[in-house]
């Protein structure tokens, strides 16, 4: 069984037991939390989708908050003595899918 969620404008593809990086989410670890709105849901034999999918809900825990690897921006304009250079890390939730219903 799998269901493909919309959650921080994006789209994930998530079955329970997956360990699923999000932008942050309000709450501490160990927190119960519905993750975004079901847009297809398959259980092996039958695909609901539209609006047999609104009902679904999928939740899942929260196992930790962190930041991502570091992104380096350089910008550069050859013969003009222009650079510069930033550093960016994105904050995420780390979500463990406990179920689909």
């Amino acid at each position: 069984m799998y269901a493909v969620i919309e959650a921080s404008g994006k789209q994930f593809r998530v079955t329970p037991g997956d360990l699923v990086r999000l932008d942050t989410l309000p709450g501490e670890p160990g927190t119960e939390v519905e993750l975004g709105k079901v847009l297809m849901m398959a259980d092996g034999t039958a695909i609901k989708t539209g609006a047999d999918a609104a009902g679904l809900k999928v939740t899942g825990t929260i196992t930790k908050h962190g930041r991502g690897v570091k992104i380096i921006v350089f910008k550069f304009k050859r013969k003009k003595q222009y650079k510069r250079t930033q550093g960016h890390r994105q904050n995420f939730t780390e979500v463990k899918v406990n179920a689909i219903a």
